[in-house]
């Protein structure tokens, strides 16, 4: 990439981060819009799952293999497919009337943005070739990242209280299509005229291990966690991963070098930042049904009472970038991951009914937590790698945020599944004919339709059990999240302290048609 004026690069980081704003805001937009799609597609929790999901296992899956085609074939010609496939098929979501249809789109929705995530990172690496610069340029890209997670219920709210469901992909395209228009007149092109060709078999076991994963954990509240094929899930995925890690170490140009994990910066920032995904993914999913169907808010009241993480996120982010630079990396990751598993704790002890109050200090925590944990660690994945080979180091951080969403929505709404099907089991619901109790254990949603058209007595019965299923489901899946969060802590133990950080260190080679090309 050619040299560039301070105010060029500040124009191409305003259109990459609009361009994963967009995606970003899409991977919880749906998540306010889950009390509609079971009421008016009839899906159960298990769709729900999927339709959130089916986007960020395809995301997951493909982000490492999408770095590389950036590479090789060119960043921006990849942004703008990437960015004009996406508004197509959030058009065709919109469309969709029923739930498998929608679990289908996410899935190539989830294929376009993987080609979008990875490309922007790496343009913004070697836009920054100066690693100060480049950090602050992260962080901005970090904060931008967050907020677009977090204020995607918001968003979503203020839609839903005007317009039907599809309302909340609709909005996607003209985002999607003016960050095209703009990456079209603005960014400048760069690739990498060494990149190898495309890891193949990489590419279909790294897809086939997450999947069988994916779909293991979501299926397992319906087949039993210790049923032959739950366990057989987990053996397949074992098996899986392990020939991947086979394929890579004996591929010639493999599409991720497992032996970086060998170094300490790198790996434990990548389990930082799969681990701080995890939670906030889970805890999205979670949290949006808890203010609408256990405390019965509006759409748009929902979305603004989620807004204390998405403000918090970003400044977290900006902070923990500056703080790095001055504490080091492993004083403030460690620290994010300690507060992020604290909010989750303190959640794990709450009434059903606690003062708003209290939950918006839980979510301050949790987003502070998580701004202070992600942009420094995604500046140490980067920083061990060379800025022609920024398409694969942006692909592994992106894998990893998405690895992590993707498990943690699995594991939390599993988690959540397993603990209300089971308190449930033993309340006023067992009374009810098979076809109505089936359809109280299968959704949230369809519990309190079940409790609307009983006799008073029995209505208010079943809705205080629905209420306290719920919020035993709740409680165990944030105890769940917060240990997750304290084991990533001790994780990130492993990344440079401050002494690290000003060490002087040697720029990774870089070959010269590679460097001809930053």
């Amino acid at each position: 990439m050619p040299s560039m004026s301070p105010r060029r690069r500040l124009a191409v980081l305003v259109t990459v981060c609009l361009a994963v704003f967009a995606i970003n805001l899409d991977t919880t937009i749906v998540n306010v819009a889950l009390p509609d799609l079971a009421r008016q597609l009839g899906a159960t929790t298990r769709d729900l799952q999927w339709i959130v999901d089916g986007y960020n296992l395809a995301f997951a899956a493909l982000v490492l293999t999408a770095g590389s085609i950036g590479d090789r074939f060119g960043r921006r010609p990849v942004l703008l497919g990437g960015l004009v496939g996406f508004a197509l098929m959030s058009g065709i979501g919109a469309l969709c009337d029923g739930a498998g249809a929608l679990v289908a789109v996410r899935f190539v929705m989830g294929a376009f943005a993987a080609l979008i995530f990875p490309t922007t990172l790496s343009i913004i690496t070697n836009a920054y070739p100066d690693r100060a610069e480049r950090a602050k340029a992260i962080g901005v890209w970090g904060a931008v990242t967050g907020l677009g997670v977090a204020i995607g219920p918001v968003t979503g709210g203020l839609l839903l209280a005007h317009f039907w469901w599809g309302s909340v992909f609709v909005a996607l395209v003209p985002v999607a299509l003016v960050a095209a228009v703009l990456a079209f007149v603005l960014v400048p092109e760069s690739s990498d005229p060494a990149a190898a060709r495309l890891d193949l078999p990489g590419l279909v076991t790294s897809s086939a291990a997450i999947g069988l994963l994916v779909y293991t954990i979501i299926e397992a509240p319906d087949r039993g966690w210790t049923s032959a094929l739950t366990l057989g899930g987990f053996a397949v995925t074992a098996a899986v991963a392990a020939a991947f890690v086979m394929l890579e170490r004996r591929h010639p140009a493999p599409m991720l070098d497992v032996s970086l994990f060998r170094t300490p910066a790198f790996s434990a920032a990548s389990g930082a930042v799969t681990v701080a995904f995890f939670a906030l993914f889970g805890f999205i999913f979670l949290i949006t049904q808890y203010f609408q169907f256990i405390r019965g808010f509006g759409t748009v009241s929902t979305g603004v009472r989620i807004l204390p993480v998405a403000l918090t996120i970003a400044l977290g982010s900006v902070t923990g970038t500056l703080l790095a630079g001055r504490l080091g990396t492993r004083t403030i990751v460690v620290t994010g991951l300690v507060l992020f598993g604290g909010s989750f704790a303190w959640i794990a002890v709450s009434s059903t009914y606690q003062p708003y109050l209290q939950i918006a200090a839980q979510m301050v925590l949790m987003g502070t937590g998580l701004g202070l944990t992600t942009a420094p660690a995604t500046e140490s994945i980067l920083s061990v790698l060379p800025a022609a080979k920024a398409g694969v180091g942006s692909a592994v951080n992106d894998a990893t945020r998405e690895a992590g969403g993707t498990l943690g929505v699995a594991v939390i709404g599993s988690v959540f599944t397993s603990i209300y099907t089971h308190h449930l089991a033993g309340t006023a619901v067992a009374a009810l004919p098979a076809q109505a109790a089936n359809a109280a254990r299968d959704s949230v949603g369809a519990a309190f339709q079940v409790a609307s058209q009983a006799g008073p007595a029995l209505r208010d019965q079943l809705v205080s059990d629905v209420n306290a299923s719920f919020m035993s489901g709740l409680h165990i899946a944030c105890f769940v999240a917060a240990g997750v969060c304290w084991l990533g802590a001790l994780g990130a133990l492993a990344l440079p302290g401050r002494r690290g950080m000003h060490a002087p260190q040697a720029e990774p080679a870089v070959a010269p048609e590679a460097a001809a090309a930053v």
